[in-house]
């Protein structure tokens, strides 16, 4: 993994928030919300918090005096994050690496992570931490993308990025987002983590946009796949977004789209 697969920098944090949260985030947020609400003991720590947007479901769900700690490695989505959601004082914002995390052992009842996991560029070390800070009985809940072919406004993107890239193509979506969807490692990872406990839950939903250009946006724009595309020439970014969106109306029509989705749960107790 590259410095660049993990840069949520500049605009692409605005993008990711505006486009690619609706598009396929808010739907499992709800879902990892509910699940982490319901069996709720002792505080939350979530970890690659992106902008917000479990945050923002969850926090409706928590007690009063709960307290809920929110962590990502990137402090302008951290930022990002803190000012969507408002004053909340159960809330403790803090930059933090999920593989080196600074909180004692035993601490949280619960830690969380939606579609980080991925990125670990050391995903035992990850799920190592996450067992470390856990009390006795706690649970660790995350979710994953299956793989791209199950995902396909994501997989249309990277085709058509592949056609404007003919000799060297941008392949973040496949290899990071998409790339950690095999379940009998992640159970083996979490087994060599101290997790004895596993269940995983596949679940579909439906990824639905206003135009077909909205998810080539969500994806071009507000990914780090816009790094990969503009460190081999920043020009043919448009190119990429408008054969993306021409991709995407030619299978699923002109207005309004819908395609499917899918990802992994994974919840591992101690």
């Amino acid at each position: 993994m590259s410095d660049t697969d993990k840069l949520f920098t500049g605009s692409i944090a605005e993008f990711y928030d505006t486009y690619l949260v609706p598009l396929i985030f808010e739907s499992y947020a709800d879902d990892l919300a509910r699940r982490t609400a319901e069996g709720a003991s002792g505080a939350v720590l979530e970890t690659a918090a992106g902008s917000g947007v479990v945050t923002r479901t969850l926090a409706t769900r928590l007690a009063p005096d709960a307290r809920y700690v929110v962590s990502d490695l990137n402090q302008p989505m951290l930022d990002h994050a803190g000012k969507r959601q408002g004053a909340d004082n159960r809330i403790e914002w803090r930059q933090a690496d999920a593989l080196d995390l600074p909180f004692d052992d035993a601490s949280f009842g619960a830690v969380i992570c939606q579609f980080g996991v991925m990125f670990y560029p050391d995903k035992l070390a990850g799920y190592v931490e996450a067992r470390r800070v856990l009390k006795p009985g706690g649970r660790y809940i995350f979710s994953v993308w299956d793989r791209i072919e199950t995902n396909q406004f994501a997989d249309i993107v990277t085709q058509a990025a592949a056609m404007v890239f003919s000799d060297d193509p941008p392949r973040f979506l496949a290899r990071i987002l998409h790339g950690y969807h095999d379940t009998q490692p992640i159970c083996e990872d979490l087994q060599k983590a101290g997790f004895s406990d596993i269940s995983i839950v596949t679940l579909e939903n439906t990824s639905a946009a206003s135009s077909p250009r909205h998810p080539a946006t969500a994806y071009c724009q507000g990914t780090p796949l816009r790094n990969e595309i503009e460190a081999r020439d920043a020009d043919r970014l448009d190119r990429v977004l408008d054969r993306a969106a021409e991709a995407i109306a030619a299978s699923y029509g002109e207005g309004p789209v819908a395609a499917k989705i899918q990802a992994h749960i994974v919840i591992a107790t101690l």
